[in-house]
């Protein structure tokens, strides 16, 4: 297992620019993709958004600060809202959105934070066997 969660990290990495890029195109496409059996809200879009982006920066990076991540997601959140309000783009801007992120952004501390000690206890069994 100790060796599994550094590939995991390594995934998750690698996994967060693409979906950082997917989860830009979709904010400021002029009409984007609706997938009627799916359609959540726009809401819950922002939050599923920003949870992911929020796990795979805290997953992908266990060593930097999550101060440093919740601020930068954060800011690309309200980012995406000031890209909204351009008119040639006809969508709608809206602080609640970056709300929606924000909570978002927080609530996936908590498995972020579970992981990094998974990880860490991984390390220290592995450096106490031996076996880094």
């Amino acid at each position: 297992m100790h060796r599994l969660l550094p590939i995991l990290s390594r995934l998750a990495r690698l996994a967060f620019w693409p979906a950082t890029l997917f989860a830009l195109v979709m904010a400021i496409l002029p009409q984007p993709p609706h997938i009627a059996a799916v359609d959540l809200g726009d809401k819950v879009q922002h939050m599923l958004a920003f949870f992911t982006l929020t796990f795979l920066a805290g997953a992908g990076w266990p060593r930097m600060p999550l101060v440093r991540a919740v601020l930068w997601l954060a800011l690309l959140g309200a980012g995406i809202e000031v890209v909204q309000a351009v008119p040639a783009l006809h969508r709608d801007s809206d602080w609640r959105d970056w709300i929606a992120d924000s909570a978002a952004i927080v609530a996936a501390l908590l498995p972020v934070i579970g992981f990094r000690q998974w990880l860490e206890a991984a390390r220290a069994k592995a450096a106490g066997s031996g076996q880094a």
